[in-house]
């Protein structure tokens, strides 16, 4: 299968864009929500706060700000929560391993560079097999700033010995797209992820609207 032109690496956001990981989510916090008798909350109507992370959640959830004071423990508690479930109800999305093996067959590296802190990340990668080659994991931890910034995917870049310039990178916020141009790599959105709107226009970035169209975007770049 012939490589995409100029395309020797690939760089991936996780949560909402390889890997949906918004069951978990919401699970734990709702498990949270009822040991204080509040009321769960719907799937749908928080759906596309995952990418937001920890603190959005605990402010919907408990109807707080992060000035409250009992807002760090109910994050915390929370997060731990997250931690007990990681692999519970997270899936690749379909079509991912479609879009690993074409990577593959074509000689293109591919890498992770994500706004989730490693000790929640490292585990998640690990257990699904479509994401063993992955060459890099590129976490907060590893930074001095995260997304918009374009530390992690240069940081990224580096470590596998690519230069932007023939790397893509793909995600499912507009932060993700903003990190990797900021970067100096091609960008591809992914619709079926958290945060971007199909109503809007990412200028100069591919747009797909499911995973396996990645293939094809690849190839267009």
């Amino acid at each position: 299968m012939p490589k995409s032109l100029n395309t020797k690496l690939v760089l991936f956001d996780l949560d909402g864009t390889l890997v949906d990981t918004a069951p978990d989510f919401v699970i734990s916090l709702n498990n949270i929500l009822k040991k204080y008798g509040r009321d769960v909350l719907d799937f749908d109507r928080i759906r596309s706060f995952v990418s937001e992370g920890s603190a959005k959640f605990t402010e919907i959830g408990f109807e707080i700000t992060q000035g409250d004071p009992n807002f760090q423990t109910h994050r915390n508690e929370f997060l731990q929560e997250y931690k007990n479930n990681l692999i519970n109800k997270s899936v690749v999305f379909d079509g991912i391993d479609s879009v690993i093996n074409y990577l593959k067959d074509s000689d293109i590296a591919f890498g992770i560079v994500t706004n989730k802190p490693y000790d929640y990340a490292l585990p998640l990668v690990s257990y699904f097999k479509e994401l063993s080659d992955s060459k890099v994991l590129i976490c907060p931890d590893h930074l001095k700033e995260s997304k918009p910034s374009p530390e992690g995917i240069l940081l990224a870049c580096k470590k596998i010995g690519v230069s932007p310039s023939h790397t893509v990178y793909v995600g499912d916020h507009p932060n993700d797209l903003i990190a990797g141009k900021r970067a100096g790599t091609k960008t591809i959105g992914c619709l079926y992820g958290y945060s971007l709107s199909k109503d809007k226009n990412y200028k100069d970035s591919v747009i797909v609207k499911e995973a396996s169209q990645i293939i094809d975007a690849l190839k267009s770049i």
